[in-house]
């Protein structure tokens, strides 16, 4: 994926033109109402911005409940593309977290796409990722829409953490980075929901992908990307077992490798989930394969999502506890650097944030002007970094990877 300039861009000329620079869809949703209060709280006063949603009630009630009396209430419901047309028309930046995507994300992003729309989500799941490279790139290139998938804990820590890691590192050089997630937080309803329906598709999503790598251009001359799964190994550096963890965030990485120099001529990410302790780290690999056992039986699929409903997730007691750390080490040109992105409920608190500083960039700060489908890195890259920071997200560089 190469950066697409975009001739049509006058954010100027388009906040004159739309009636809106922000709307969020989804808004009266578990994660949504969390994104809504998160902008109640950070959003300058003159950003014009709106909650969107298919119930009208219930976006009243999330409206009454954080004491928006002057933010607008917008009805569309996701399974009416004109309503979603007329929606996107009506912004200059639309944020959903609406998912799984799969079922109920596609319109929205070619309405979008056609409306010249700046586009952020909550999406983890990788066929979805594909299939709107295939279906809406072209179209965003040429509105100068941006597209921007992956905007919360998948998969922007991960994304501006290596971009954060190579900035660290010598230019011009080959470049290896590997990220270490450990996690302590509740799953919810809606995460549930977009996992089971991801991982019960392996073989649409390997189409999408070979689909995808048939038409995306590679990187260019002489250089190189792969994001290969490390092997499950102690790493004594972290005192903590490393599993390789098969999610969107290491593709996001690579097609950002892809589209930025910076990255060097041959570069290689490696992502994984850690555990102090070995029985620990083989429960959760035991779990994790019993989960992608039961996606691929409908039965099992629909007790597991029955379980846990979308719309609901952990306690605000239990977010409060709930923590992540998401640590790399680098290498390249002779220089090892070691840096870490921290910060507490990564499902829900810290995506809430990290869509809000994500939707605000878009709508607010001076970006590269390029178009079509983007990753953060490319898309906001510093500009968020510095967002994110600035409220309360940490990045840092250690001396040591003791530190």
């Amino acid at each position: 994926m190469q950066p697409n300039a975009s001739p049509t861009r006058s954010p100027e000329a388009a906040r004159k033109e739309r009636e809106f620079d922000l709307v969020l869809y989804g808004a009266s949703g578990f994660a949504g109402a969390l994104t809504a209060a998160y902008l109640a709280g950070h959003a300058p006063p003159s950003l014009r911005w709106a909650l969107a949603g298919r119930s009208a009630e219930k976006l009243e009630r999330t409206r009454a409940s954080l004491g928006l009396k002057n933010v607008p209430v917008l009805a569309a419901d996701a399974g009416d593309p004109a309503a979603l047309r007329e929606l996107a028309a009506r912004t200059r930046v639309l944020a959903t977290t609406v998912g799984p995507y799969l079922r109920h994300g596609d319109a929205l992003v070619g309405a979008c796409a056609d409306a010249g729309t700046d586009y952020a989500d909550l999406a983890g799941e990788p066929e979805f990722v594909d299939r709107s490279y295939l279906r809406h790139e072209a179209r965003a290139r040429a509105t100068g829409a941006r597209l921007v998938h992956g905007c919360g804990f998948d998969s922007v820590p991960a994304d501006l953490g290596v971009l954060f890691t190579v900035g660290r590192l010598p230019e011009g050089v080959p470049l290896r980075v590997d990220g270490f997630l450990a996690v302590d937080a509740a799953p919810s309803g809606g995460t549930v929901d977009s996992a089971l329906s991801a991982l019960g598709r392996p073989l649409a999503m390997a189409r999408a992908a070979r689909e995808r790598a048939a038409v995306e251009a590679p990187p260019g001359p002489g250089r190189r990307v792969t994001a290969p799964p490390g092997p499950p190994r102690y790493v004594g550096e972290l005192g903590a077992w490393a599993f390789p963890l098969p999610v969107l965030d290491p593709l996001l990485v690579a097609r950002s490798a892809r589209a930025l120099p910076r990255y060097g001529p041959d570069f290689r990410y490696r992502h994984h989930v850690t555990a102090r302790r070995l029985p620990t780290a083989l429960a959760g690999l035991a779990g994790a394969t019993a989960l992608l056992a039961a996606a691929q039986l409908p039965p099992l699929r629909r007790a597991l999502s029955a379980r846990l409903a979308p719309g609901t997730g952990p306690s605000e007691e239990r977010r409060a506890r709930s923590t992540f750390s998401l640590r790399f080490i680098g290498e390249g040109g002779g220089r090892r650097v070691y840096t870490e992105i921290r910060g507490g409920d990564p499902g829900y608190d810290e995506t809430a944030r990290i869509l809000g500083e994500s939707a605000l960039c878009l709508a607010l700060d001076a970006l590269p002007p390029l178009s079509g489908q983007l990753t953060p890195a490319v898309a906001m890259g510093e500009a968020l970094t510095e967002r994110l920071r600035n409220s309360g997200l940490v990045f840092r560089e250690a001396a040591r990877r003791e530190d």
